[in-house]
């Protein structure tokens, strides 16, 4: 059955989001966005679930050379919200579809070039433009909660900048705080988590614990950024075929697919996977022309190499979180 969708008004005209307007989300359940998209493969049975709330915060569009918007996106550029919801929604947040309700706010993400301060006033710009951005982000969580959870078990996932925000908002909500006792799990993905971030949530061990952090990062077999040689800390590293803190390693035939360019081709065992210090390996990638893919920096298909995993693990955890709420 179709769903009905209330009239969505336009973008809000001010700087500041309003996320009493729908247009302010990315992805919202009373709206029709790539969120509820469902690859052809997988759509047989699809039912989608209200049981929980999945909140997820959305990876770095802003990526412009020329910085057109300064250091901080609008969060009303029909252009760039578009680009947000038919790359990252569409292809990372409806991995979640079938576990709950999608909430992803827009936001006015900092600038890619945030993560790269060239001098002293970039990294004052820098610091001030995360700090904007994880304002909205606070604010539309603040928002959801308000109006819209109502005691709901929520998930949070994440990617990249999203990731860095989601951290905060771990600390600042969830950790050692009433609400962990709603949070089903997080993915807090493809920025580093320390295995000391938090006081009270810790990294998932196996594939049914709730309550927990997933996170990785992806490079190929062999490849360790330098950046990554020089992190002071340990960080979580989750394998997302096995889920398990002992098992580390395991080839790419428990890959059960993954969702790349053509969004309704699901392909199997595309990567294996390997926790490796504070990083996630795999061999080249198997799929038609991937010979041609010369990168050793995966990042881009943090979750897309591990769709099909994922959103059968996120429905694992929270059928095991409404089971021991009973």
């Amino acid at each position: 059955m179709a769903k009905n969708y209330p009239h969505v008004p336009p973008y809000s005209t001010n700087a500041i989001p309003d996320y009493a307007n729908l247009n302010d989300w990315a992805a919202h359940p009373y709206k029709k966005d790539p969120a509820d998209s469902v690859p052809r493969p997988l759509s047989n049975g699809f039912q989608p679930d209200s049981t929980a709330d999945v909140f997820f915060i959305h990876p770095t569009t802003y990526t412009e050379k020329e910085r057109s918007f300064g250091w901080n996106a609008p969060i009303n550029h029909t252009k760039l919200n578009a680009k947000t919801d038919y790359s990252t929604i569409l292809y990372q947040a409806s991995i979640f579809n079938a576990a709950g309700r999608i909430f992803a706010p827009r936001y006015r993400q900092a600038h890619l070039s945030a993560y790269f301060p060239k001098n002293s006033a970039d990294s004052l710009h820098a610091m001030a433009a995360f700090q904007e951005a994880y304002s909205d982000v606070k604010a539309a969580f603040e928002y959801y909660l308000q109006h819209w959870n109502h005691g709901r078990p929520i998930i949070i996932a994440s990617h990249s900048q999203g990731s860095t925000h989601a951290i905060r908002l771990l600390k600042e909500f969830f950790d050692g705080k009433f609400l962990q006792q709603q949070l089903v799990v997080a993915y807090v993905v493809g920025m580093p988590v320390a295995q000391h971030q938090f006081k009270a949530l810790n990294a998932c061990a196996t594939p049914q614990q709730t309550g927990c952090i997933c996170s990785w990062r992806s490079f190929k077999e062999g490849y360790t950024p330098v950046y990554v040689t020089r992190e002071p800390f340990k960080a979580i590293v989750t394998n997302p075929l096995t889920w398990k803190a002992d098992e580390p390693d395991t080839n790419r035939f428990v890959n059960e697919g993954a969702v790349l360019k053509n969004f309704n081709k699901v392909i199997p065992h595309v990567v294996n996977a390997i926790v490796e210090k504070n990083i996630l390996w795999m061999q080249q990638p198997r799929f038609f022309g991937s010979f041609l893919l010369h990168t050793k920096n995966y990042h881009i298909a943090d979750f897309n190499f591990f769709y099909v995993n994922v959103r059968e693990n996120v429905a694992l955890r929270k059928a095991a979180f409404l089971s021991e709420q009973k």
